[in-house]
């Protein structure tokens, strides 16, 4: 299953559509992760909180290529996507294990393929290896053998790398 977490506009909507098999919209209209960590313990995967992201950590979990859409924040991920990679703890578990030489939590849903971030706006050359890092970082962590970072200066440039 191939998912897109963006935080753009609603034009670009239909183009992600027919592009993957979930899209998901970072537009802020939910809560915070609360730090409860349920969705390790309590009800694995599932988060307590009823709004749009409830399912996140199983829709997460089940990707086999993630693809992210991100405004560049100084180096990092729209407080939006930051939001929604934030509630979706649950992927894992709370027990550790090994994985490229380095503790890490125990996957729920097993190895994907690529995580892939598409970063817009202005980057500077020190953000750009502080995105490389996080997102070597992030796919490690979420169980992505695979990944990918993609600066576009323009939103037309866009299609053609998802």
């Amino acid at each position: 299953m191939k998912v897109i977490i963006h935080n753009l506009s609603e034009e670009y909507e239909r183009i992600l559509k027919e592009k993957c098999d979930y899209v998901i919209k970072a537009d802020g209209r939910y809560a915070g992760c609360q730090g409860c960590f349920g969705c390790w313990t309590k009800h694995p995967a599932e988060c307590y909180i009823k709004d749009s992201l409830k399912q996140i950590c199983r829709v997460i979990g089940r990707a086999d290529e993630l693809i992210i859409i991100t405004e560049n924040y100084y180096g990092t991920y729209s407080p939006e996507i930051k939001c929604i990679l934030d509630r979706s703890i649950g992927v894992s578990t709370p027990m550790s294990t090994y994985r490229a030489k380095q503790m890490h939590h125990t996957l729920r849903y097993g190895k994907h393929n690529l995580w892939k971030n598409i970063v817009y706006g202005d980057v500077s050359e020190e953000e750009k290896e502080t995105f490389k890092y996080l997102t070597e970082r992030n796919a490690i962590n979420f169980g992505y053998q695979n990944n990918d970072v993609v600066f576009i200066s323009d939103l037309s440039e866009m299609e053609g790398n998802i």
